[in-house]
């Protein structure tokens, strides 16, 4: 099924695709409350906003939510409150202590079949399917690891990290933007290149596809979109919220 590279040799029209969602995370910048994943955005948690936003292509077939490890039935009950495409398989496990270790739970409870595995935040509950779309099709395409970004609408300074939190800190260079972008989720996988990463790769990582980068292999990017924002802090609520009001406008519901 996979070549030496840990690419699918299957045909395109064999090819199914899963999503792994963790959903483990505190969200302590958010602030006190329920973990971050079940937070509500226009009164429905996130983590189910980035559940329809996976289900909403229909390339994915199954979506994998990895819950905290002691709340895997309250996120079932909460998931089965609300409907979902009936070609979307929603599988519930629970996760581990890092977001490293949540994922690598998803993947070991996905069936044999899937080929191609997206791993999503559940705090980006507004991807559009487009994205997600483009994701799929490029590792479709022979990539084995593919993640949507964004250029860079700021300078950014390489600094020195200070000792004491809120102290100075010195620039020791600025990297030149054209070339730096912002990576979003969904990230794309050949399942196995995944599977392969998970296994060898230790260590702190800030993303999959870092992962598959230390593995050798070539990580694409296609562009991502400015509503696939990760929601991390208050004001990200706000944000969010006035982008579903106007999705609701536009929709006209």
């Amino acid at each position: 099924m996979f070549d030496e590279d840990g690419r699918s040799n299957a045909p395109a029209a064999e090819v199914r695709t899963a999503a792994v969602i963790p959903a483990a995370g505190r969200g302590v910048r958010l602030g006190p409350g329920a973990p971050k994943a079940l937070r509500a955005l226009n009164g429905t948690p996130m983590l189910v906003h980035a559940v329809h936003a996976m289900a909403a292509s229909r390339a994915v077939s199954l979506v994998v939510v990895v819950a905290p490890p002691d709340g895997s039935a309250e996120v079932k009950s909460m998931l089965d409150a609300h409907a979902l495409p009936e070609r979307t398989d929603v599988l519930v496990v629970p996760g581990g202590q890092s977001r490293q270790e949540s994922v690598r739970l998803g993947l070991d409870a996905l069936p044999p079949g899937y080929d191609i595995v997206l791993v999503h935040d559940a705090a980006r509950p507004l991807v559009p399917v487009d994205t997600v779309d483009s994701v799929i099709e490029a590792v479709r395409g022979g990539a084995p690891a593919v993640v949507p970004a964004v250029p860079l609408a700021d300078t950014v300074k390489e600094v020195e990290p200070a000792e004491v939190a809120g102290a100075a800190e010195t620039v020791l260079a600025t990297p030149v933007r054209a070339r730096l972008r912002a990576v979003q989720t969904p990230q794309g996988f050949d399942r196995g290149t995944l599977v392969r990463a998970h296994e060898s790769v230790t260590g702190e990582v800030t993303d999959d596809a870092g992962m598959v980068e230390r593995l050798g292999l070539p990580v694409v990017v296609v562009p991502g979109h400015e509503e696939a924002f990760k929601v991390t802090r208050p004001l990200d609520l706000v944000l969010a919220e006035a982008v579903l009001a106007r999705r609701r406008l536009n929709d006209g519901f």
